[in-house]
């Protein structure tokens, strides 16, 4: 009986509603209103039939909890976070930012009209390709060029272009998975290519490729392991002694160099990491890489190499399927435009900058933002730390950083990592020997306002 009257109690819809005025209120759209009230409801209802509630909260409660509620229903689910992970190319968190012209870019041809496919020279139709191709052959020192939305989509082209229905020889230490389970002996499978592969886990030599060529081979195919290592016993052949005896035999050598850097990253203490450049120069026919990783641009798949083989990949049916929008077009143009100075690009592009953050100023953005904490109330200290390149990047090299360890108070550090992230500007950190880190390496200057009332107000 009791049960039943509290249900009887719960206000109506439209009452509710008839209350929720003022100046929060009036913020939000009507349907997001409506819904967080009925949230609110539905709250109640089920606690009164689960047993959780024996009697109802005050009609005040009520009206913050749906308007909690209609909050976070206009927040869109695709939203700006505050990175103090210290992973620069963090997948989940979008991997590379954009630099300030490549969004301005992309938010002028999103608002309005664009040349996308118009020559106002000639004022008759233009292509995409153009607006790319050029510059990035320029910038690489290759033949050719060109733009799909992603790596994995670039393989993708390129072995169904220049591997259906024969045979590509790849080394069994190469046969890489990348996220979400894309594997190149699947892809292979996909793009009607039969996979041979050669050598042995941790060694393969040049014999071993040139054993495996026979009448059915299209192509010999690297893959550079961006997202893992095999250290101690092992060997491959070298790229220019791949590509010699792929001329030997007129036989197209092909690269998914994964991250596709085109900086030298050992000024910044990461090693081993190869350039696009230096393919290009060894004589690699056909080179696919992320935009998004160590490039530091949107999401893009680029592809470079000898001219017969890129017009080849042009005229292909899948290219149509897998080109790329006017804004990734917009943004790759203005980082690869920033490539042209490479002095420009360390400054202007985030990632390269992110990574080229010597230790001292890191530091003293670390003791900046502890001070910022401290004139808010709350309590940190600076810390050395460790993060990472990330995006299945220089998987095997840790980047010396400073972070602030947060005092979480009352607090244990789960719960104000937790508290912190469901900030409607959510701020992600780290958890590392029990304290919890914000790494500046990722953290831009604008954050620090953001993140001094966030933490002000989770600990307090």
């Amino acid at each position: 009986m009791e049960q039943q009257h509290l249900l009887r109690s719960i206000p109506k819809v439209d009452e509710l509603l008839s209350e929720a005025s003022g100046v929060a209120w009036e913020a939000l759209s009507p349907a997001a209103v409506r819904d967080g009230v009925r949230g609110a409801l539905d709250a109640l209802r089920e606690g009164i039939l689960s047993g959780a509630l024996s009697a109802l909260p005050g009609r005040e409660a009520i009206l913050e909890d749906a308007l909690a509620r209609a909050g976070a229903a206009e927040l869109p689910s695709l939203r700006r976070v505050i990175n103090g992970t210290g992973v620069v190319l963090h997948t989940n968190l979008g991997r590379s930012c954009l630099s300030a012209r490549a969004s301005a870019a992309v938010a002028e041809v999103a608002r309005h009209y664009s040349t996308l496919e118009y020559d106002v020279e000639s004022g008759s139709r233009g292509s995409r390709h153009d607006h790319i191709d050029g510059l990035l052959a320029s910038v690489t020192g290759a033949e050719a060029a060109m733009v799909v939305n992603n790596n994995a989509a670039a393989v993708l082209l390129i072995l169904s272009a220049m591997g259906r229905g024969g045979e590509v020889v790849a080394s069994r230490g190469e046969l890489v998975e990348i996220g979400g389970s894309f594997r190149i002996p699947d892809i292979m499978t996909q793009c009607g290519c039969a996979l041979r592969e050669v050598g042995a886990t941790n060694k393969t030599h040049l014999f071993d490729y040139e054993n495996a060529i026979g009448p059915e081979t299209r192509a010999l195919l690297r893959v550079h392991t961006s997202n893992f290592r095999i250290v101690g016993f092992c060997e491959r052949p070298g790229l220019a002694e791949l590509v010699e005896l792929g001329r030997k035999h007129g036989l197209p050598v092909i690269e998914d160099l994964g991250s596709g850097s085109l900086v030298d990253l050992a000024a910044f203490g990461i090693h081993d990491e190869p350039t696009v450049q230096q393919s290009v120069r060894a004589g690699v026919d056909v080179i696919s890489f992320s935009g998004d990783k160590l490039l530091g641009g949107p999401q893009a798949g680029l592809i470079l190499g000898k001219k017969q083989y890129i017009e080849k990949l042009k005229k292909h049916p899948l290219a149509r399927a897998l080109r790329v929008d006017k804004m990734t077009i917009a943004a790759l143009r203005e980082t690869l435009w920033a490539y042209r100075d490479g002095e420009r690009a360390r400054e202007q592009v985030p990632v390269l900058a992110m990574l080229g953050a010597p230790e001292d100023a890191l530091r003293a953005r670390a003791e900046k933002l502890r001070l910022a904490l401290a004139e808010a109330g709350a309590q940190a200290q600076t810390v050395p730390a460790e993060g990472q390149v990330g995006g299945g990047s220089c998987p095997t090299q840790l980047v010396r950083s400073w972070a602030v360890a947060v005092d979480p108070g009352a607090l244990t550090v789960d719960a104000l990592a937790e508290k912190l992230r469901r900030f409607p500007l959510p701020i992600i950190g780290r958890i590392s020997q029990g304290q919890y880190l914000l790494d500046v390496r990722t953290l831009l200057e604008e954050d620090v306002d953001d993140i001094c009332r966030a933490v002000k107000e989770a600990v307090s």
